[in-house]
């Protein structure tokens, strides 16, 4: 009999997983919960706010059924708190398919120097998204276009050519247009900024802007960082940001060079937020530093709960802290590819810059899955494989597997091949008058 074709509760493309028990979940009764439930919470007002139809995604809108329980629960104990994602949530390994692991890399927000004037010192501009951008499916006074597919340049009313890259934008093809929100003192910090998707640029007078991410110019982001290491420049097992900081600023053709290989340009808005504000993001709402990730938004939705677990350079580069930690899906990345891929954010400044700037590391991820979709109980109606047979019943019934057709391995080898089969003989001529003639009976014929 062949096996039902059940559909499954949810499939993300190119992942593999398992159900676990809670029990099973390495590090599960160590962590944070109540810190985790309120950044979760934090993710499920724009959840809750929803009206629309459910994203065609793996989760869909099942986040809508914990999101609408915790709305009345402003809970203040640890305890209750991992009861909630206990009572709401299945727990499923997830990795990318033939791999037992993810990968994390970490982010953070810059602070910098700036000035909002060009001079000798600042001279390098940080720009808002100009009014020539266009994106197809968008209208160019949106906030936030999105990170990847093809941008355009606006010529006219209906000319399109593609965006100007790095080099152009560097070169000045933009420049004198009023575009400048801030100027920099070093190209390698507009880079990491971009890189970031976020800064806080702090003037001399004391004031500061916040900037985030609000449009890219096309082109798909290349990882300096893996340019140097195919070159040879810097180790694998050595590479940060730290590192890449160190050589582009011994090496300024290098780096010029270097830059211009990643062709992506990001632009930035200002958004009105305090010092003490995280950065915003891509689900628009305030990041929490070691408790928000990015992860990749055609896979995954905003708001889901990812347990992470492993070990990381936290304390030093050559650390090995444990790492066990239910994080918070709440921004993305051109860079976040796959579906257990995150980057973790640190939160502002030089510290979280150092942290985050040495991760790239395996880790394992376990997906929070709703109730709702728990594949649990849909498995139980699949039927059992049939038992495998006993080597005694191998050997009295092996299984013949169809002889391929030898080719030669040798192009000198001589191969026996087939002669023309022969056609069958022709049939022999037999002379008509030979045979002997039948008696005619008369027959009445009909009067006409």
């Amino acid at each position: 009999m062949p096996y039902p074709q059940l559909p499954l509760p949810f499939e993300i493309p190119g992942a593999q997983y398992l159900p676990l028990a809670w029990a099973d979940v390495k590090g599960w009764e160590d962590d944070d919960h109540l810190a985790a439930y309120k950044t979760f919470r934090a993710s499920c007002r724009p959840i809750n706010a929803q009206n629309g139809a459910a994203e065609p995604k793996a989760l869909g809108a099942s986040l809508s059924e914990p999101c609408r329980a915790a709305k009345t629960l402003d809970l203040a104990d640890d305890a209750k708190a991992k009861t909630f994602f206990e009572e709401n949530f299945t727990p499923l390994r997830i990795s990318r398919l033939g791999e037992p692991d993810g990968f994390v890399t970490g982010y953070y927000e810059p602070v910098l120097e700036g000035s909002r004037t060009q001079t000798d010192l600042y001279n390098v501009p940080v720009y808002r998204r100009p009014s020539n951008l266009f994106v197809r499916g968008y209208k160019q006074d949106s906030v936030s276009l999105p990170n990847k597919g093809p941008v355009y340049r606006k010529i006219g009313r209906r000319k399109l050519v593609p965006y100007y890259d790095r080099g152009e934008i560097e070169d000045g093809k933009i420049a004198g247009r009023g575009l400048e929100i801030a100027w920099l003192k070093d190209p390698t910090d507009l880079l990491f900024a971009q890189i970031q998707g976020s800064a806080r640029i702090k003037f001399e007078d004391g004031s500061s802007v916040r900037l985030n991410y609000d449009a890219y110019n096309g082109y798909p982001y290349t990882a300096v960082g893996r340019i140097l290491i195919e070159r040879g420049i810097i180790p694998k097992e050595e590479m940060s940001m730290q590192k890449i900081r160190e050589w582009m600023a011994q090496n300024p053709d290098g780096a010029k060079e270097l830059r211009r290989a990643n062709r992506a340009y990001i632009f930035f808005r200002e958004v009105n937020l305090s010092d003490k504000d995280e950065a915003v993001g891509a689900q628009g709402i305030p990041l929490t530093a070691g408790r928000s990730i990015a992860v990749d938004k055609s896979l995954h939705v905003y708001g889901t709960p990812f347990f992470i677990e492993g070990e990381l350079p936290i304390e030093s580069e050559r650390a090995k802290t444990p790492f066990h930690r239910l994080m918070i899906a709440q921004d993305t990345g051109s860079a976040i590819i796959g579906p257990a891929r995150a980057d973790l954010f640190f939160g502002a400044g030089q510290e979280a810059g150092r942290v985050s700037g040495r991760l790239r590391h395996p880790m394992r991820f376990v997906m929070l899955v709703p109730k709702s979709l728990d594949p649990g109980p849909r498995a139980a109606k699949l039927p059992i494989p049939d038992p495998r047979p006993s080597e005694k019943i191998a050997k009295l019934f092996p299984q013949t597997v169809p002889a391929k057709a030898a080719t030669p391995a040798d192009k000198n080898e001589t191969v026996a091949i087939a002669g023309p089969v022969p056609l069958p003989m022709p049939r022999p001529a037999i002379d008509a008058g030979s045979e002997p003639r039948r008696p005619v009976k008369n027959r009445p014929h009909r009067q006409q």
